[in-house]
């Protein structure tokens, strides 16, 4: 029986996984931003710039959320496959 899935079908998890990317890639935007000036020598940025480099962590968790869910549809696909 052959796979009814389009090759360009989003799969479930993509999003999550795009969106982490995403996230995770503004705050590694954020980081380099707010560690420039320790290397400069001139003034940092204040506190809450730091908190914006947390955003890297939450773009992993969120990819990493994506990655799961995408694996445990697949798990599910095979099993209905199997019976």
């Amino acid at each position: 029986m052959p796979d009814k899935t389009q090759t360009n079908s989003a799969a479930p998890g993509d999003r999550l996984i795009r969106a982490g990317a995403v996230v995770f890639f503004i705050g590694a935007l954020a980081t380099l931003v707010t560690v420039t000036p320790f290397l400069l020598g001139t003034t940092p940025f204040p506190t809450y710039m730091f908190g914006l480099s947390m955003l890297m962590g939450v773009g992993f968790l969120v990819a990493g959320a994506g990655v799961l869910r995408s694996i445990s549809a697949g798990r599910r696909q095979a099993r209905g496959a199997a019976r």
